[in-house]
């Protein structure tokens, strides 16, 4: 076999897709700030002076913004994916520094719209970085799209754990630097890399689910690895800052290590192009070229359609395509498929993110340390990887060899996630940590199982845009629930402490504000996430339902497409 030179090695590698998703893999992991809103959420409300309520709807800002990601979607459709991340990446370092400005005072005190507008603006450039990574990647791997979802949307969920230790690291227990951190470090890597995030051409690979799974094991080792460390940061009562240093190093070189899977298998497929065309020659075949060119001349003489009517264009709508096929938008959109699906995302990813947002009240309801709760932060983020990996991967795995339909598995999930606000609203031992560790697995593994259904169900034509109208059940979610009853339940228990206190002297009259904006006890949250917990179960009874419809489609076939045109393009290739 001839000697592949080093040259051309790195030439394939710059030039494969598999170089895109590995720098996809580090745009992710530094793209997912929004979810350590708990971290720095404490600081906000003292500094500015917000009760829960406001604080909460803040926090909906946060997901109104991490999730309307139409106009990324759209913009996605037209350009190439760096034009999509280089507007993400400038527009998070314009709405966290201002933020950050504002905590830290030294700017004006501003405004509850203005506070509103800034975590909006810096939240959606989180939705430019998604869809540009995400999106390109899941058209340059078609055929594996539940483990490319699972692995990147791991990454994202792991980047609020990596985050964590790089502020430790950087800032010790500064808990207003986090959001100078979130300003600066995302759009860094964005601008650097932007330019390399690309479509590919779509091949067929023997190995390929092989790789993704090199990818996931390293991926798990780094789970591992800050689940432990945080472990011990937690156990320790004066945890080094050297040792947080030396921790984000060693997150940060795991990540790089992907670089070597990327390698292996570029170098494969070189040595499998050599030795499928070293003994023969590609020959074109005259007769298969002309029958090919009848043919197109044959489907390019077309007559002359009339105008359709209104009527008939409306039907089209409404009726749609055959499952898997491309919907248009507006098919995708008033499809009785999609309607079901948004409406358990955003029960269920929804009271997932009221637990989530709320995270710092919580713990410090149930007198939980600063060093607890950023504990807390860490776990969801890190059980919120596991839950996107498992749940990517594993449905993946189930669909190919049993034809387990992705909608059953999402009933399951939000089964899960019942489970961590049950141990919120009851207070029941180690709740915290139980909570954490479900309510972040449910939440993880609700997102590439959304994602993937929709392209599976809608096609990928406009993913871009379709991605991003199920995502935006998020914010919706976030808005009921988190703003609408846990925020208003908690001030409205607040109140009751402050007046309870005042008829019993106990509270001077100096600190009487902060009593008016701090609960303490169990039945701060104890009616909130009841109601989560109901919430989330009629979304498992409404996913259910989709599984009953979709039923059919999931025993077919649904990737035969994908392997056709593969291989059409290959013969193609050769001909040429």
């Amino acid at each position: 076999m001839p000697k592949i030179e080093l040259s051309v090695v790195a030439r394939n590698v710059a030039k494969g897709r598999w170089f895109v998703i590995f720098i996809c893999f580090i745009i992710m992991s530094f793209a997912g700030g929004h979810y350590i809103f708990g971290i720095y959420s404490e600081a906000i409300k003292t500094t500015l002076g917000y009760d829960q309520e406001t604080l909460t709807t803040l926090g909906f800002y946060k997901d109104l913004g991490g999730n309307i990601g139409i106009v990324s979607g759209l913009i996605n459709e037209v350009s190439p994916p760096w034009v999509v991340l280089g507007i993400g990446a400038l527009m998070n370092v314009t709405g966290y520094l201002m933020i950050w400005l504002s905590v830290t005072q030294r700017i004006a005190k501003p405004k509850t719209w203005q506070m509103y507008l800034y975590m909006c603006i810096g939240a959606n450039s989180h939705t430019f970085a998604n869809t540009g990574a995400l999106v390109t990647c899941v058209k340059n791997f078609p055929q594996s799209r539940g483990s490319v979802l699972g692995i990147l949307k791991g990454f994202l969920g792991l980047s609020g754990a990596i985050f964590t230790q790089i502020y430790h690291a950087v800032y010790g227990q500064d808990d207003k630097g986090i959001i100078l951190l979130l300003a600066v470090l995302p759009s860094a890597v964005s601008l650097l890399l932007m330019f390399i995030v690309r479509p590919t051409k779509t091949v067929t690979e023997k190995n390929e689910l092989k790789r993704f799974y090199s990818f996931l094991y390293i991926a798990l080792v780094l789970a591992v690895f800050l689940m432990v460390m945080i472990v011990v940061e937690n156990r320790v009562k004066s945890f080094p800052q050297e040792g947080y240093q030396a921790v984000a190093a060693l997150a940060i070189l795991f990540l790089f290590s992907n670089l070597a899977v990327v390698v292996q298998a570029e170098m494969d497929n070189m040595r499998s192009w050599v030795s499928e065309n070293s003994h023969k020659d590609v020959k074109i075949n005259i007769q298969e070229t002309k029958e090919t060119e009848l043919a197109d001349m044959v489907t390019n003489y077309r007559v002359e359609e009339k105008p359709k009517s209104v009527i008939s264009h409306l039907v089209k709508i409404f009726k749609g395509p055959p499952r898997g096929n491309d919907f248009t938008i507006p098919q995708a959109l008033v499809s009785i498929d999609m309607i079901i699906l948004f409406s358990a995302a955003t029960c269920g990813i929804g009271a997932s993110l009221t637990a989530i947002d709320n995270m710092g009240q919580i713990g410090r309801a149930l007198r939980y340390t600063p060093v607890n709760i950023s504990t807390f932060v860490s776990l969801i983020s890190i059980w919120s990887f596991f839950g996107r990996v498992f749940a990517g991967f594993l449905s993946e795995f189930l669909l190919h060899k049993y034809k387990f339909p992705r909608p059953l598995m999402l009933t399951i999930v939000l089964l899960i996630g019942c489970i961590g606000h049950v141990f919120i609203a009851f207070a029941l031992p180690a709740s915290m940590y139980v909570a954490s560790i479900a309510i972040g697995f449910s939440f993880g593994a609700q997102w590439p199982l959304l994602l993937a259904i929709i392209s599976e169900l809608f096609g990928l034509k406009y993913y871009a845009t379709l991605y991003n109208f199920g995502a935006a059940a998020s914010p919706l979610g976030s808005y009921l629930l988190s703003v609408k009853v846990a925020g208003k339940l908690y001030d409205k228990e607040a109140r009751k402490q402050y007046l309870s206190a005042q008829l019993l002297q106990t509270v001077h009259a100096s600190s009487s504000s902060h009593h008016k904006l701090t609960c303490i006890g169990h039945e701060c949250f104890r009616l909130s996430f009841i109601i989560m917990t109901l919430v989330t179960l009629f979304g498992a009874l409404i996913s259910g339902i989709l599984v009953f419809r979709t039923r059919k489609f999931y025993t077919s076939d649904i990737y035969a497409k994908f392997r056709v045109e593969t291989e059409k393009s290959e013969e193609d290739d050769n001909c040429s």
